[in-house]
């Protein structure tokens, strides 16, 4: 019975000393590269940025624009009414005259002549219901430039919420970042530590099992850690237009 628990034992030491041979690379690989931080910019230069590259704020002053167009066109609307008529035409015109002798005898003459006459004119229009209706249109012009300047306030302060809340949060998940890979290395210390006294006799199956599957949870949390950084970091960047840079730490 003996002997079957010690070759277990052996069997079990060399499939984890297999696993971890190949995770101890990976984790040395992602522990290397937290020697890097990201270098976080400035809260104020990321969301300048934000709302810079924003597609929908770039849609609401467009908008903005197009209303603000509309009432200056309300506004001279009224000049449609006033206006100034010009024709030419070119013609025969045949004119006729009579005249009288001292004698009463009336006497009549006619001509023909090809000539252009111009003419030039001003006229004024008062439409009554572009008169009564000429305030609401600008009154309502003026309401939906201001609504228009309202949902882009309303859209600007969305976005500096939403931005204000990931770069918290990126600053959040990079300081558990730091403190997830500082668990997993002394975790790893630990392992070689207990791999070596499980190897010399010193430290029982059942330990060696525990810890195994402590530092595996180690691993685990640090992988989570990182991926949620990194899940934040590059929506920060999507948003912002540029890539966070990389400082080294050391």
């Amino acid at each position: 019975m003996k002997l079957s628990l010690k070759h277990l034992g052996l069997f079990l030491f060399c499939l984890l000393s297999i696993y971890y041979g190949n995770a101890q690379n990976d984790i040395s690989k992602s522990s290397n590269s937290l020697n890097d931080e990201i270098g976080i910019p400035p809260l104020q230069v990321v969301l300048d940025s934000v709302l810079k590259k924003n597609a929908m704020l770039k849609f609401r002053k467009h908008h903005i624009e197009v209303k603000a167009t509309t009432l200056k066109s309300e506004r001279t609307y009224w000049t449609r009414n006033i206006g100034l008529q010009a024709d030419t035409r070119y013609g025969t015109y045949d004119t006729y005259q009579s005249s009288a002798d001292s004698q009463t005898n009336s006497v009549y003459t006619s001509s023909t002549t090809s000539q252009i006459n111009y003419g030039v004119g001003v006229y004024i229009k008062f439409p009554i219901f572009d008169f009564l209706n000429r305030k609401n249109q600008i009154k309502l012009a003026k309401a939906e430039l201001e609504e228009a300047k309202s949902m882009k306030q309303f859209q600007e302060d969305e976005i500096r919420q939403t931005v204000i809340r990931l770069y918290q949060d990126l600053i959040l998940k990079q300081k558990l970042l730091r403190i997830k890979s500082e668990s997993l290395g002394n975790g790893r210390v630990n392992m070689e530590m207990v791999e070596r006294e499980f190897r010399n006799g010193l430290v029982p199956i059942a330990e060696y099992v525990r810890i195994t599957s402590i530092t595996s949870n180690m691993e685990m949390d640090y992988e989570q850690a990182k991926s949620e950084f990194l899940t934040v970091k590059q929506l920060l960047e999507d948003m912002a237009g540029f890539v966070f840079s990389v400082t080294s730490s050391n």
